[in-house]
């Protein structure tokens, strides 16, 4: 594996680099202009990041995460939000905390109404489709904050792993006081990976889940109220996972 600065992609490398490596970084100014927005836009979500709410379900016994969570469905340019349900993951993905119903709080209503988070998850939807057949999409939207306020915070307390879904995309909305947190991906079979520290806020990482594995290391205080937040997005094709199971 090798370590070196976030090794970003021009935004017009998006579609090509999501084919061939797996993943595609993209510096926040390019998030931006490929949702149509300014970073000003996009700032205006971080302030629901501090209304999350515990997430109950860590089975590892810690209490360093909060989060919110929501569904939709793109089709085209319409993006619907569904009736709020659980989330649900197979323990062939998810060894921690999977075959659990997890029904966490919504995103906020006002945070979904905001034009930002239109536009960001069209935008990024329609990257996937010019990367698979445009089709409609099943997005599931997650909220994280981890903490550090006993200490250790995971992000990934599951370890490296798909999420059994099309893409993933992890946006970067802020961290303050801490240490680590780096961002690791893996070829899901092959020999080679990448690690590096996302650093500044609405930094994307846009992973295909069946090329690549993934994860973030645990995060450290570094002062006052370390805490690390992201935003996490999934596209899945044919209906949302638990569906069927």
């Amino acid at each position: 594996m090798t370590t070196h600065a976030p090794p970003f992609n021009d935004i017009a490398q998006l579609t090509d680099a999501l084919r061939t490596s797996g993943y595609a970084l993209l510096r926040p100014a390019d998030v931006a202009s490929l949702a149509g927005c300014s970073l000003d836009d996009l700032n205006t979500l971080a302030a629901s990041w501090d209304h999350l709410a515990p997430d109950n379900y860590l089975k590892d016994g810690g209490n360093y995460r909060r989060r919110r969570h929501s569904c939709f469905i793109q089709d085209g340019a319409t993006l619907t939000q569904t009736a709020h349900r659980a989330h649900w993951q197979p323990i062939e993905y998810n060894a921690l905390h999977g075959g659990m119903h997890r029904l966490f709080e919504p995103v906020e209503p006002s945070t979904v109404a905001l034009p930002a988070w239109g536009k960001l998850l069209r935008a990024l939807g329609d990257a996937c489709s010019r990367v698979r057949a445009a089709q409609p999409w099943y997005v599931e939207a997650h909220q994280f904050r981890i903490d550090t306020l006993e200490g250790i915070g995971r992000p990934t307390p599951e370890g490296a792993h798909r999420d059994g879904v099309d893409f993933v995309a992890v946006l970067l909305v802020g961290r303050s006081h801490i240490k680590g947190g780096e961002t690791r991906i893996f070829e899901a079979a092959g020999p080679d990976g990448k690690r590096f520290t996302m650093l500044e806020p609405w930094t994307l990482i846009l992973l295909d889940d069946a090329t690549v594995i993934h994860e973030s290391t645990p995060i450290q205080p570094d002062g006052e109220n370390g805490h690390r937040d992201t935003l996490v997005l999934t596209w899945r094709t044919g209906g949302f996972q638990g569906d069927t199971e």
